[in-house]
Order: C-alpha cells, then sequence, then structure tokens
C-alpha cells in the first residue's frame, strides 16, 4: 500500500488499512446521492403536495426552502461535529437520521409536520456530504483523487437531473409521498454497507481525544453567525420574489439580518484560533478561486436543473415525468465524461479543464438563447448533453484543485466550504434566473402589446384569418372572433415567455464565462497533487 494511503489510514475517522477505497467511494457517494436527489426531486412535485394536503403552492414551496436553509446551517458545524464524534459516527448517525426522518416527510399529516421533517432530513443531509468528501481525500493518494472525486462527482452532478425524472415518474404514477419513501430502503441498505466496511483505525479515539484537548471548545459565536448569514441569505433568495423583494417587510428584515451576521461574522472568525469557517481560507489565491468557481458551478447546474423543466411544461406542454427526461440524456453524458474527466485530471492542469468546461458550458446557453415553439425533444436534450460534457470539466478538477495546499486537518472545512459555495451557488443561480423571467417576461409582453392593437393593420389581417379558420371548424362568426383574440392574447403571452427564457439563458452563458478568469488565477500543480509554488 501506497505511504499515502497509509497516512490516510492513520488519520482520525479515515478507512482502516484493510477496507477497499473504491468500495468506500461507492457507498459512500451514494450516499451523496440520495441527499444531493432530494435538493431537486420535490420541485415538480410541489402541486401534488399542495393538492395532496390542501394547501397553496406558494405555502407547499416551503417544503423545498426549509430543506435548503437546514443543508446550509448544518455544514458549518459540520467540520466539527466530524472531528468530536469521528467521521464514521457522524456520518452514520447523518444517514440513519436521514434516513428516518425521509419516513417521516412521506407520512406527513399537515404540511406543519412536512416542513419540522424537512429541517431534521436537511440537517442529515447537509452533514453527510461534506464528511463523504473527506472520507475520499484522505482515502485516496493524491494522483488518484481526480477519479475518486469523479465518482463522487456522479453523485453531486447527476443526482440533480435524477430527481425531477423519478420525482415527475413517482408523482404521476405512484404518489408524491414516494419522492421521499424511496430513500427509506436504500438508506438502511447503505448504512448497513457503510457499518461493515468503513473501520476507524485503532489509533482514531487517542486521535480524538488530542484533537479534543487542542480544539479549544466549539466557536459557538461564530456558527451562530455564520448559520444566521446562510441561513437568512437561503431564506431571501429563495423567498424574495414572491414576497416582492424590498417592497415585503419581511424579506427587508431577513436581509438585514443577513448583512448584520455577515458583518459580524468576518472579524469574529478572523481572530478566532479554532474559527467554525476558516474565512481567511477564502483569502488564499488556489481556495479562494475554486470557492468563486464552485459558486457558478452551482448556479448553472441548479438553475438549468430547475428552469429547463419549468420551460418545457409551461410552454411546450410536456408531461412532469417528460420534462424530466429532457434531462435524462444528459445525465447519461456526464456519468461517462466523470469517469473521462478522472483520468485527464492526472494529465492536464485543473484551470485548463476548468477553462474547457465553462466554455462548453457556455455554448450550451448559446444554443438555448434559440428557443421558439417549434422546438423538438431532442433539440432540448441535445443542449443539456453539451452541458453534461462541460459541468464534469469544472466539477472534477474544481473539486480536486480547491484541497491542494490545504493542509490534512483541514479538509473537513475545506468539504463544508465547497459544498457550502455549491449550495449557496445554486441558491443564487435560481433566484437570478426567476426574476430575470419575471421581469423581462412583463417587458417583452409590454412591447408585444404595443404591437397588437386594434388599430394595426397587421393586428387586424392576424384577427381576420384566425376569425376564419375558428369558423371553418364549425362555430359561428361571434364565437370564432372571440375565440381569436383569445388565441392572439395567448401567442403574445407564450412568445413573452420564450423572449425571457431567451434573456435567461443569456445570463446563465454569462455566469459560465465569469469561470474563465477565476480558473486561470489558479495555482500551476504538480499532476501528482502537489501545488506549484511558483508564480
Amino acid at each position: 500500500m501506497s505511504a499515502a494511503l497509509a497516512r490516510a489510514g492513520a488519520l482520525e475517522g479515515a478507512p482502516s488499512r484493510a477496507a477497499n477505497p473504491w468500495l468506500i467511494a461507492i457507498l459512500v457517494a451514494g450516499a451523496s446521492f440520495m441527499e444531493v436527489l432530494d435538493t431537486t426531486i420535490a420541485n415538480v412535485v410541489l402541486p401534488y403536495i399542495a393538492g395532496g394536503m390542501g394547501v397553496s403552492e406558494d405555502e407547499a414551496s416551503w417544503v423545498v426552502t426549509t430543506y435548503l436553509v437546514a443543508n446550509a446551517i448544518i455544514l458549518t458545524a459540520s467540520s466539527y461535529l466530524a472531528n468530536r464524534l469521528g467521521r464514521k459516527t457522524f456520518f452514520m448517525i447523518c444517514l440513519m437520521l436521514f434516513t428516518v426522518s425521509s419516513w417521516l416527510c412521506g407520512v406527513a399529516w399537515s404540511l406543519e409536520s412536512m416542513l419540522l421533517f424537512r429541517l431534521l432530513q436537511g440537517c442529515a443531509g447537509g452533514g453527510m456530504v461534506p464528511v463523504a468528501q473527506s472520507i475520499l481525500a484522505d482515502a485516496f493518494p493524491p494522483q488518484k483523487r481526480g477519479q475518486a472525486f469523479a465518482v463522487f462527482g456522479v453523485a453531486v452532478v447527476v443526482a440533480p437531473v435524477v430527481g425531477p425524472t423519478l420525482g415527475g415518474w413517482l408523482a404521476d404514477n405512484e404518489s408524491w409521498r414516494w419522492c421521499f419513501l424511496i430513500n427509506v430502503p436504500v438508506g438502511l441498505f447503505l448504512a448497513a454497507a457503510i457499518a461493515a466496511i468503513l473501520h476507524e483505525p485503532a489509533s482514531a479515539a487517542a486521535k480524538r481525544q488530542e484533537w479534543r484537548r487542542q480544539s479549544g471548545g466549539f466557536d459557538i459565536i461564530g456558527f451562530a453567525l455564520v448559520a444566521t448569514f446562510l441561513g437568512a441569505l437561503e431564506l431571501a433568495l429563495d423567498r424574495g420574489l414572491e414576497d416582492d423583494w424590498f417592497g415585503s417587510s419581511f424579506i427587508t428584515g431577513v436581509v438585514a439580518v443577513s448583512a448584520t451576521a455577515f458583518v459580524l461574522m468576518i472579524p469574529w472568525e478572523i481572530r478566532h484560533r479554532h474559527p467554525a469557517v476558516d474565512v481567511r481560507m477564502l483569502a488564499t489565491r488556489q481556495f479562494g478561486a475554486s470557492f468563486l468557481v464552485m459558486l457558478a458551478t452551482g448556479a448553472i447546474l441548479l438553475a438549468t436543473t430547475q428552469f429547463l423543466p419549468e420551460l418545457v411544461q409551461q410552454d411546450f406542454g410536456y408531461t412532469a415525468t417528460w420534462a424530466g427526461l429532457v434531462l435524462s440524456p444528459g445525465g447519461l453524458v456526464t456519468m461517462v465524461m466523470m469517469f473521462v474527466v478522472g483520468r485527464l485530471s492526472n494529465k492536464v492542469q485543473p484551470k485548463w479543464l476548468i477553462v474547457a468546461g465553462a466554455i462548453i458550458i457556455a455554448g450550451s446557453m448559446y444554443q438555448l438563447t434559440d428557443t421558439y415553439a417549434d422546438l423538438g425533444f431532442w433539440f432540448l436534450a441535445r443542449s443539456r448533453m453539451v452541458l453534461g460534457v462541460g459541468l464534469p470539466l469544472i466539477f472534477v478538477p474544481i473539486m480536486a484543485a480547491s484541497y491542494v495546499g490545504v493542509p490534512q486537518e483541514k479538509t473537513d472545512q475545506a468539504s463544508a466550504m465547497m459544498n457550502m459555495a455549491r449550495n449557496t451557488g445554486g441558491s443564487i443561480g435560481i433566484s437570478i434566473v426567476s426574476n430575470v423571467l419575471t421581469h423581462r417576461e412583463q417587458f417583452h409582453q409590454s412591447r408585444l402589446v404595443e404591437h397588437a392593437i386594434p388599430s394595426s393593420v397587421q393586428y387586424q389581417q392576424t384577427l381576420n384569418q384566425v376569425t376564419n379558420y375558428f369558423v371553418a371548424q364549425g362555430n359561428s362568426l361571434i364565437d370564432a372572433h372571440q375565440q381569436a383574440i383569445t388565441w392572439i392574447g395567448q401567442q403574445v403571452q407564450t412568445q413573452a415567455s420564450f423572449l425571457a427564457y431567451m434573456d435567461a439563458f443569456w445570463v446563465l452563458m454569462l455566469i459560465s464565462l465569469s469561470a474563465v478568469p477565476l480558473a486561470l488565477t489558479l495555482r500551476k500543480v504538480k499532476l501528482g497533487g502537489q501545488v506549484h509554488m511558483g508564480h
């Protein structure tokens, strides 16, 4: 066994020498897949949940919000808890709590009970993913990390794509409750397998005692400030558009709380010897750039995953199942590309892979800026497949690059912060696109209505043609005339919607291109994993 793996075996909570690291990678990636799946599986079934519980869709959307907020908050404590309890113990607690809370969500009897169980599920899931990453980072030597993160990347990048497909199919054919209940058998199997295979080394207890002696206790004030900042930010981003942003006293108050917590958090965490979140890591060139690239990646991943199914359901009349299927070919391409990129990452500098990925994703978004009513299924699926090529080219190298130069005792911190970037970036991306769609649709509608005035010659010609069409269908002249006016109004709305989606895809293209200059600031890396300190 290599020296690096032997060292990893001596780490607190890392796998023992007898454990096969690839088997561990598959199991912890499977648990992460299940957790990330739950960030998007509920999106397409909100109308079913609203109908089943007798609440509005606006109220039902809290099912998604509460999960994201709980996820963001617990991430900041995951590093401390993993060190305090041991990685295996903490991971198992999170996995079992996630499984139990999934069952509770599936049998929830009211919206209030559902929100409480989603909070529990979000807390459990938020702790699971960064610890999975830490286990992988320490179980593999630097030169194998690219391939290990490819396995993990399949979970994190493919799960949000599978979520709407699986959720739509289950809701259309079974019940929305199965979106949560499906986690139960999977969670129990993974818990049993991980308990049997992942072993702590004999020195783990002694190392834990030593860490407790040196850690100086939990930074409870720092945790409260970071949790308040992130939780309030998630809440504002998720609810802002529905509550009319700063026209709402609730959103204004939430933003003020978030900003205050942020202003107090920075000096506190910089001065603290053992901070809940080591913000000084963000000031380093390598980790800081990696963090920003992950923000942009999260924005692209979650925004496209949410809004492409919305587009095809709203403007093309797809069912929830078919809307999910539009994403599926891209998911398959992503899975294959993850392993290709895992191998490439040992031969090509991370910065060049990320630049290539960002340009390919920008190309995919550019394709979608030409959206119109006659687009077929495969045009949309192909654009998603191009995205599926680009995402792994960013995701795998940025995960590996973010650990370069990070001391091993801070790998939990690095994992938590990169997951924080992905989740927060996703919320920012969804919020930006929601706002672009709403405001640009209003703008385009008002411009199009200017051309649809009764005194316009084109309007009268169109009205006569459409009226004649409805008369030919056997309607009376009065009914046909009314139907023609309604049809023209619908066309204006549809065209405004298409134009707004085009604007949204332009914005996503620019977000993707923003990763190019950030990637170019990354240090040159020896393709064995150590950072090259030359400038």
